[in-house]
């Protein structure tokens, strides 16, 4: 494995679960065991009902782009070789947004409800990002 030069997302106590998810490939986030409703980023309670009853869940990894820029900048020097980069904002089929890149796809092909779905990147030894890339049925 090359050297990662880009900036690292720091676990937090709340998050540490998603990160581990990563890691064995699995894409986690909350569901209230009250009402359902799955959110993130993880929070003590949840967003519609308050309860603080809720599991960390994997989910099915699709969605589709919500929101898109494209940036022709490097605001850090790790990004300057992928110029033009886009970050991207994809809305899980279960509802929650994350933050994120689309691999497998030049930003000029970016579209608004273009579906996704998630690829896991290991970085390093001890740590594993998400991506989203074109899904095969889209």
């Amino acid at each position: 494995m090359s050297e990662y030069n880009k900036p690292l997302p720091p676990p937090s106590v709340e998050s540490e679960p998603f990160w581990d998810g990563c890691k064995r490939h699995e894409l986690l986030v909350p569901r209230c065991d009250r009402c359902g409703y799955h959110w993130f980023p993880p929070a003590a309670t949840c967003p519609k009902c308050w309860s603080t009853d809720w599991t960390w869940t994997r989910v099915s990894g699709k969605g589709r782009v919500y929101s898109f820029g494209v940036y022709h900048r490097a605001y850090h020097k790790g990004f300057a070789e992928e110029l033009p980069y886009a970050l991207v904002v994809v809305e899980l089929d279960e509802g929650p947004r994350l933050t994120t890149n689309v691999v497998g796809c030049d930003p000029g092909e970016l579209s608004c409800d273009m579906p996704v779905e998630v690829v896991f990147d290991d970085v390093t030894e001890d740590r594993t990002l998400y991506k989203f890339k074109p899904a095969n049925d889209g």
